[in-house]
Formats: C-alpha cells, structure tokens, sequence
C-alpha cells in the first residue's frame, strides 16, 4: 500500500525512470474542485515531495481540462465551518506545492482556471496545447483572487498586466499567454503529454541534487512573493464568500445560468 492509494480524484502513474504523471480526475466536471478534490490536492505535493522513487512530476487533468477552478455549485451549499476549512486547504495546496523538490511539469491540455491557473503556473516547466485556456476567474465568482494568483502572476507578466487580467478574470488563449510570457510552451493537442514527458524524462534523468538544489533556490523568490500575498489574500477570499452579497448574487447566477447584477456589497 502507498500513501497515493487514499485518493479518490487524483491519479497516478510511474514510469521506470522515476517520472510520476498525476492526473486530476474529474473530468466530467472539468476538473473543478469540489470538497473532496480540493482535500485531496491539499495531501498531494506533501506526498509527492516525500516520495524519494519520483524524480519528476507531470501534472495534468483528465478529459478536457487541466482544471476548471473552484466547483461553483458547491460553493453556495458550503457553511463557515466548510469555508474556513477550504482556506486552510488552499494555504497548504501553495505552500506545499513550493516545497516539493522534484521538478514539476504542468501539461495543460484544456481550461486551467481559478486554483486551476495557479497550480498550472506554480508549475517549474508550462506546456500547454493549442487548445488551453488560462485565466484567474476568482473576482467572477465574487472572490478576491487569494489563493496564489496575486503572488505568481505579477512575477510573470508584470504587476499593471497581472492587475488587469487579476481583477477582470479574463481568459487568455495558449497563445496569448506565451505571447505576453505568461508559459512558454504550445504546442498541437496530439503531442501534449509526449512533449512534456520528455521534459519530465531529461530532468528525471539528469544530475538530481544540482537539479532539486535550483529548483529550490528559485523558489526562495517564489516564496518571499507568497509570504507577502497569500494570508492576506485567503483572508480576503474568505470574507467574500462569508459575508459578500455579491459573492452570493455571482453563484447563484452561475447556478441559474444568467449574468450576474452586482450591488457593490
């Protein structure tokens, strides 16, 4: 038995390199994060980085998306006491995921939105397909954009391009956000997981400690960024979806599938 054998929403597969393909496995519901799944990524990284057979990660989702963000349905049944559990998940989903030594390639074959973005861009190496859609959707659903995206999005793109896209929730193509150095990867659906296994094989199968002890000390940057957001931003998200009438008015529109009217409260 392996401690990967508790998760009911993840996959994983190794291959004899030491190369781990974990796949989010919702599909039917593009991967959105509903209570059990969020858990689970809450688990995940921490299992990985303790892991010393995996020598590289590929990171994806089943069906046809990478990950679809937060499931929308379930955040209007959710008390406070659900809520305040989802927020401690989501500060150790980010924490750990910067912790994890292995490098970590993110193949995103389709919608990587909300948490889903962030995890994709927390990600060492981006490998999207032709087909991949990125964006940060949580102010569309009443959210403050607490969960990650504040701290990697200005690294990559600038904070006047990280504001605009931060606080609209626009998408951005694959091509668009290699365009505007957001990945840097695209490439046609059919190859997506061949070209980003390749890359996971050369780093499974290169120099391990000079290339962990890189990783790691990049990410001092990444996490000085976190430090200074992510508190702040989860306490932020979290009295949204507390106490915030258009957090409430933004679910319930996508529940009923109509526009949302917002009152500013």
């Amino acid at each position: 038995m392996t401690p990967y054998d508790r998760y009911q929403h993840i996959t994983f597969e190794r291959s004899a390199e030491g190369v781990l393909t974990v796949t989010l496995n919702r599909p039917e519901a593009l991967n959105a994060t509903d209570e059990m799944l969020h858990r689970e990524l809450s688990w995940v990284f921490a299992d990985i980085a303790r892991d010393k057979t995996t020598r590289a990660v590929v990171l994806t989702g089943a069906g046809k998306a990478f990950c679809a963000g937060g499931d929308l349905k379930h955040g209007l049944s959710m008390n406070r006491e659900q809520t305040d559990a989802m927020v401690e998940e989501g500060r150790k989903i980010i924490l750990d995921i910067l912790e994890v030594p292995q490098p970590i390639i993110a193949a995103v074959n389709g919608y990587a939105m909300g948490l889903g973005s962030t995890l994709a861009l927390l990600a060492d190496i981006v490998v999207a397909s032709e087909q991949a859609v990125f964006a940060d959707t949580h102010v569309i659903a009443g959210y403050v954009a607490g969960d990650g995206g504040a701290a990697i999005w200005p690294l990559l793109v600038g904070m006047h391009n990280a504001k605009e896209f931060l606080m609209t929730g626009d998408r951005l193509t694959a091509a668009e956000a290699k365009e505007l150095g957001l990945i840097r990867h695209v490439v046609p659906a059919d190859d997506l997981m061949a070209v980003a296994h390749e890359k996971a094989h050369r780093l499974a199968t290169g120099p391990r400690m000079a290339i962990e002890g890189t990783k790691q000390t990049l990410n001092c940057l990444l996490r000085q960024a976190v430090d200074a957001t992510l508190d702040y931003g989860l306490l932020r998200e979290k009295q949204c979806m507390q106490v915030s009438e258009d957090c409430v008015e933004a679910l319930t529109a996508f529940a009923e599938r109509r526009e949302p009217t917002f009152t500013g409260n």
